[in-house]
């Protein structure tokens, strides 16, 4: 059941994911060659509880940790852990929530671990234009096939393989509602779009195939290829009029780029 949100809820749903982008700043900050991905929960965990929330992520199905970091092939989900040390060329996506007031934040975004390869930084800048070309479509009397099919035909554009296997989803007092939001599908299908609906847009996008193989850990999302990953992800309120974004990446781009 899809549960339209009021202008109320919509602000509250704002607050959680600029605290969410807040947060991905902060952890912005400390992601640099030799910093283990348990730290970075760490700092991610005191930041989100320092500002009156609690992390969305932490006990969610069991997951063990605030944050979902997931570092090169690692697509999604990726466990934080003492051993995982970050690396100079890496890329690592932090995914993040947040609840406070009720109501859920949830983002996602994939940064460079120093210098990439421009091969690598291609793959991010691809993700990142998909995620903005899906949010085009995010607009009432549209419908969830409109932002599937825009996230799809730019990424197979540069030959990328587009995960099937996880989409985005509604958002609201719990973090996943429906409808689900795929990142491949056809124009015109699915769902219809409607003022008040609140998703989350979440290109997860291979440099390579689209498989990919799930851990035994029962969380970790890999390439099957075992080339890099990149993820970025938006929580989105449907107007009338075009996207309200309700994520702000400036956040995070004004902090790391210092």
């Amino acid at each position: 059941m899809i549960y339209l949100k009021n202008e109320e809820e919509i602000e509250l749903l704002r607050e959680n994911n600029l605290l969410v982008s807040r947060t991905l700043a902060e952890v912005g900050r400390h992601i640099r060659p030799g910093v283990t991905t348990k730290e970075l929960d760490r700092i991610g965990e005191e930041f989100i509880r320092s500002h009156g929330a609690v992390p969305a992520f932490l006990g969610y199905q069991g997951y063990p940790a605030s944050l979902c970091i997931s570092v090169n092939e690692q697509v999604v989900h990726g466990i934080p852990s003492t051993s995982q040390v970050l690396k100079e060329g890496d890329i690592v996506s932090v995914d993040c929530g947040t609840f406070m007031k009720g109501f859920v934040g949830d983002s996602a975004y994939t940064f460079a671990v120093g210098a990439v390869s421009d091969e690598v930084k291609q793959l991010m800048e691809v993700t990142k234009e998909a995620l903005y070309k899906g949010t085009a479509q995010a607009r009432a009397g549209n419908r969830v096939g409109d932002i599937s099919a825009a996230v799809q035909e730019y990424a197979e554009k540069f030959g990328y393989g587009v995960v099937r296997e996880l989409e985005g989803h509604g958002l609201g007092r719990k973090m996943h509602e429906d409808p689900g939001v795929p990142n491949y599908g056809a124009r015109g299908r699915g769902p219809l779009l409607r003022e008040g609906m609140v998703i989350c847009i979440e290109p997860m996008i291979n440099m390579g195939t689209r498989a990919v193989v799930f851990e035994p850990d029962g969380w970790t999302v890999r390439t099957r290829d075992r080339k890099p990953a990149a993820h970025y992800e938006f929580a989105v309120a449907v107007r009338k009029g075009g996207a309200d974004v309700l994520t702000d990446f400036s956040i995070i781009e004004e902090a790391i780029n210092k």
